[in-house]
């Protein structure tokens, strides 16, 4: 199978994977009969930071104070309102968006709600490849079968559903999707704060090791 492409070639290797430039979100607040805009919830406020390949970035803060939203914000879930993200050297809001997930994904902070019920995990996992035409049949179900067993999750289960896993065992599977494109960067959104404590230290282990 091919080597991932990066996603622009004019960067260069000295400047940042990511770059968040004085990025603003606000949500309006709406009322009335005619549901006309009566103010705003200010989510994110003039937020910049720079990340570089390879470095693991952290954003800490109480519960509401606009975390996630600056990660939809980077993953283009939610434009924002004023700012700039640019994704290796390239405005994301002019980026193809399934370009954009070829080599940008992201972790759930719920493992229960994130997984499709109607789809067994291997189909799960292997859906972004054929979303994106990545290899051939064979080598699709290959490459499963590789990430499962990297995220400490058997083959074996390929053609069960989720419903039939753990919390932590479901996290697990959602860190496969997420991984077996290959993505140069990925959002993790608090992936761990769903689960019970004893299988929290698992999972970070995990993400940490890879």
């Amino acid at each position: 199978m091919a080597a991932p492409q990066p996603a622009d070639r004019a960067r260069s290797d000295g400047d940042p994977l990511l770059s968040v430039r004085r990025v603003t979100k606000h949500f309006p607040v709406r009322g009335g009969v005619l549901l006309r805009t009566i103010g705003h919830i200010h989510a994110v406020d003039d937020v910049s930071f720079d990340i570089n390949a390879g470095e693991t970035f952290g954003l800490v803060g109480e519960s509401g104070c606009g975390k996630t939203t600056i990660g939809r914000v980077i993953l283009r879930i939610h434009p924002p309102t004023s700012g700039t993200v640019l994704f290796e050297g390239a405005d994301i809001t002019a980026m193809d968006r399934k370009r954009l997930a070829r080599h940008m994904q992201v972790i759930f902070q719920d493992p229960f709600g994130s997984l499709d019920p109607r789809l067994t995990v291997g189909g799960i996992i292997r859906e972004g490849l054929e979303i994106q035409r990545i290899g051939t049949a064979q080598e699709r179900a290959e490459r499963v079968r590789e990430t499962m067993e990297v995220v400490g999750v058997s083959s074996h289960y390929a053609q069960r559903y989720p419903h039939e896993f753990s919390g932590g065992q479901r996290q697990r599977i959602g860190i496969a999707r997420a991984l077996v494109l290959q993505p140069a960067f990925i959002v993790c959104d608090e992936p761990v704060s769903a689960l019970d404590v004893s299988i929290q230290s698992q999972i970070l282990n995990l993400l940490r090791d890879l």
